[in-house]
């Protein structure tokens, strides 16, 4: 078992990395829990147990249960239970149930702890760490949520042994991502290691900058396409494969406005091939619907904001001429 530290203060909490850890839930319950409430999909297969009485809690399975309308139903189911301000959530599942049991946990009662237990291996490296809660608006991704950390974050790597292939390449794409902020060969380490390196870079990130003030914007790198990717509705992609396309977007941006050459160009191919991503847009692509989403991207500030790489590594770039983002888009595979 690896154990990396979120430092952040009096808010500090554990994030517990190895095959089974999951065993470790009832040890890192606060004290003063009564109940629990666990929230997880149908298919999910992951038992918990947390030493204490618990009811279960089922949302619908994929991205669309990732809306108010479950975060209400929610908070109803747990009211009528009983279910106070003494007591815990804990979530089980990929990115869509720790964003959700997260949000929940932080509206319910005005706020009430929590524990993710992350299955997949995009909500291991990311999802589930850092407090950023949140659901959908058809408007866009993530715009209704809240920061509320966790008690606790157990990455129990035996439960990725079961993921269907497209579902860890999935979160292959997250991980590449963190070659680039200061992971390096991440595909060269074994599994555990590899989850628990990319957990402390982004455990760094959120000590310094918790509510994503100025670095921590730093860990949506090659997340403005993807999102725009997901917000459009119309691609077959799931996350990580967006976040994958994505990299390779920024980094053709980042070229045409000199800010890397072509080698580290080539570098962003290179880490994609590593981990059999694929570089390319969707076929169908609407270049001029993607150019308009960008706009609503939560990062935007002051017209387009993207974070592209440069001499000192990736940073926030406010303002992207549209111009220079479609001639990125002409230039992608």
């Amino acid at each position: 078992m690896i154990e990396v530290a979120v430092d952040l203060g009096d808010r500090s909490y554990p994030v517990l990395v190895g095959k089974g850890v999951r065993s470790e839930l009832s040890a890192v319950i606060p004290n003063g829990v009564r109940r629990v409430a666990v929230i997880t999909q149908p298919g999910i297969g992951v038992e918990v147990d947390p030493g204490l009485p618990v009811e279960h809690f089922e949302i619908p399975d994929g991205e669309a249960a990732k809306d108010l309308t479950t975060i209400g139903s929610l908070c109803s189911s747990m009211a009528q239970s009983g279910f106070t301000r003494n007591d815990l959530v804990v979530g089980v599942g990929g990115g869509v149930v720790t964003d959700i049991a997260g949000f929940t946990a932080a509206v319910y009662h005005r706020g009430i702890r929590f524990v993710t237990v992350p299955t997949t291996l995009l909500g291991q490296i990311d999802a589930a760490i850092g407090g950023k809660t949140g659901v959908n608006l058809p408007e866009g991704k993530n715009l209704v949520g809240a920061f509320w950390q966790p008690s606790a974050v157990l990455c129990d790597t035996e439960t990725l042994e079961t993921l269907p292939p497209r579902e860890y390449r999935s979160g292959m794409g997250e991980l590449a991502k963190y070659n680039f902020l200061g992971g390096g060969a991440l595909h060269e380490l074994p599994l555990d290691e590899r989850v628990a390196a990319s957990v402390k870079i982004k455990a760094d990130i959120v000590a310094a900058d918790e509510r994503e003030g100025g670095k921590r914007a730093l860990l949506n790198y090659g997340h403005t396409l993807a999102h725009a990717l997901e917000t459009a509705g119309t691609y077959d992609m799931r996350h990580g494969e967006a976040v994958a396309v994505g990299l390779i977007y920024a980094a053709e941006v980042a070229h045409l406005l000199g800010r890397i050459d072509a080698d580290r160009v080539a570098e962003h191919y290179r880490v994609l091939e590593a981990y059999e991503l694929s570089n390319s847009l969707p076929e169908n692509a609407d270049h001029e619907q993607l150019l308009d989403l960008f706009s609503r991207d939560k990062k935007a500030l002051d017209g387009v904001t993207f974070v592209l790489d440069g001499p000192s590594g990736p940073e926030v770039v406010v303002g992207v001429d549209r111009g220079v983002l479609a001639e990125a888009l002409e230039k992608m595979p």
